[in-house]
């Protein structure tokens, strides 16, 4: 650990500074070559290796973090689970807008989240355990100009007094020391009897959370919001008290800017119908929000199996919450009828889509035995219980 916070250090230095740019402009997508060139040039072999670990990170970054990311530090680790600059950014707005004037940061990270509340006017307390965590999220303050909006420390969450802030942002680690996903939320970091509770001791409690939360472990009353960045599920962000607007939400970011959201109780029925022309398979997000009824209702559709997200519908609908296939035909599962089909077709690619279904994509392609010049897109699926295919386009 004390190696590493030396060689962030030293990567602040002229001498850093200088092998970063040495090693931003010499990567090519090989490592040990940009690292071997960078001490060819007199940097040496410990600081070249950081610095040549820092470009590619920053190379990666650039997807979550835009222009930021070429003056940013990080750890593998730390990119991994930041929250993409979109999503922070959006999030602070909102707790800016009720009337936060400062948060703390539980489990600040590189400091993603720490950097958008600062733009948004908010004071942080911004603290994670990791010493050079911290000390990443502290270096990505200063070298971004909001040091004096962010303070950060390397504490535990459970020390942290929050008599200071009127606000709470808590991300806990979701990930053993050795980088495995955890599931159980007995088992974040800090725990989950801790983070559950936050709500009762700061009304403005705000969670990110993995997208599969049992959504019956939500605090009470609060507003449960899935968050999908080009058709991604990236994480779980639970208002709590005053914050909460409504019970659930899906919201769908694009690259593009573009913002779609949809609300609703969760906990309504679509209703059962008949397979359509027309299939819709709704964001993720929509799915995880459990939104898919009144997804159904803006486009005149139904289920055709209560437990199967698929919406049908007579007509074509523009949407930002689905995509949108045209069925072409429909029958129950049969591998020689598939292959009929297809082979009559002149399909030689297939592209396989499922939901609800126990078949294995890759054996399915191999099992039809395909030849042809043509593509094809085939939904495994359930209607009415029983295993069902969908020749769609």
């Amino acid at each position: 650990m004390g190696r590493d916070l030396d060689l962030l250090a030293a990567l602040r230095t002229p001498e850093g500074a200088e092998a970063l740019a040495g090693a931003a402009a010499l990567s090519d997508g090989d490592p040990l070559g940009t690292a071997t060139a960078l001490r060819s040039r007199g940097v040496p072999a410990p600081l070249a290796a950081a610095a040549q670990t820092q470009a590619e990170l920053r190379r990666r970054a650039a997807a979550k973090f835009g222009a930021d990311a070429a003056a940013m530090f990080f750890t593998r680790a730390g990119l991994e689970q930041a929250t993409r600059g979109a999503v922070a950014a959006r999030r602070a707005a909102r707790l800016a807008a009720s009337g936060a004037a400062s948060v703390a940061d539980l489990g600040c990270g590189v400091g993603a989240d720490a950097i958008a509340f600062a733009r948004a006017g908010l004071r942080v307390c911004a603290v994670d355990t990791d010493p050079l965590t911290a000390a990443v999220a502290d270096t990505n303050a200063t070298v971004l100009g909001l040091r004096h909006r962010i303070d950060v420390s390397t504490v535990d969450a459970r020390e942290v007094d929050l008599s200071t802030v009127d606000a709470v942002f808590c991300d806990p680690a979701r990930r053993t020391a050795t980088g495995r996903r955890v599931f159980d939320p007995s088992a974040y970091c800090p725990p989950w009897d801790f983070v559950s509770g936050l709500p009762l001791r700061v009304p403005r409690t705000v969670l990110k959370l993995a997208p599969g939360i049992d959504h019956g472990l939500l605090p009470p009353g609060a507003e449960a919001e899935w968050v999908s960045v080009d058709g991604e599920v990236v994480e779980a962000g639970i208002w709590c008290g005053p914050l909460a607007a409504v019970p659930r939400r899906a919201a769908l970011l694009r690259s593009t800017g573009a913002i779609a959201e949809l609300t609703g109780s969760g906990s309504e029925q679509a209703p059962v119908g008949r397979v359509r022309r027309w299939l819709y398979d709704p964001d993720g997000a929509v799915v995880r929000a459990h939104l898919v009824a009144e997804f159904a209702a803006l486009v005149g559709g139904t289920l055709a199996d209560p437990t199967i997200a698929y919406v049908y519908a007579d007509a074509p609908v523009e949407t930002p919450y689905a995509r949108r296939y045209e069925v072409l035909d429909a029958f129950g599962f049969s591998l020689k009828r598939l292959r009929a089909a297809l082979r009559a077709r002149g399909v030689g690619r297939l592209t396989v889509l499922k939901r609800g279904s126990a078949v294995d994509p890759q054996r399915l392609r191999r099992d039809l035995r395909l030849a042809g010049d043509g593509t094809a897109t085939v939904v495994l699926t359930r209607v009415e219980g029983a295993p069902t295919v969908l020749l769609v386009q």
